[in-house]
């Protein structure tokens, strides 16, 4: 099984959210149509832009974990080094 930690945003250098999820079609999906409610929903946050792959949980966990407490300007350069234009990867990953 693989398993994702992702950023999504509402727009270019918006807000932010990091998740971690074993199904990042799904997750993101999820997403796109409110179907939670919670932050990703008030906010808007439909635009995936960086996600990250791993074969164990407990890696995934604590990259998620990383993430979280990093700056906002080092998940911005981590997403930019990537995907500059911040670009939605929705149609990336459902390719």
């Amino acid at each position: 099984m693989e398993y994702f930690v992702y950023i999504m945003t509402n727009k270019s250098k918006g807000t932010l959210y990091i998740g971690i999820t074993n199904n990042l079609i799904r997750r993101v999906y999820e997403h796109k149509n409110e179907l939670t409610d919670g932050f990703t929903k008030k906010y808007k946050i439909k635009r995936l832009v960086h996600f990250e792959v791993f074969d164990y949980v407990h890696n995934a966990l604590q990259r998620e974990k990383t993430l979280k407490h990093w700056k906002r300007d080092w998940k911005i350069r981590l997403i930019e080094e990537l995907n500059p234009q911040w670009k939605d990867l929705w149609e990336t990953i459902c390719s």
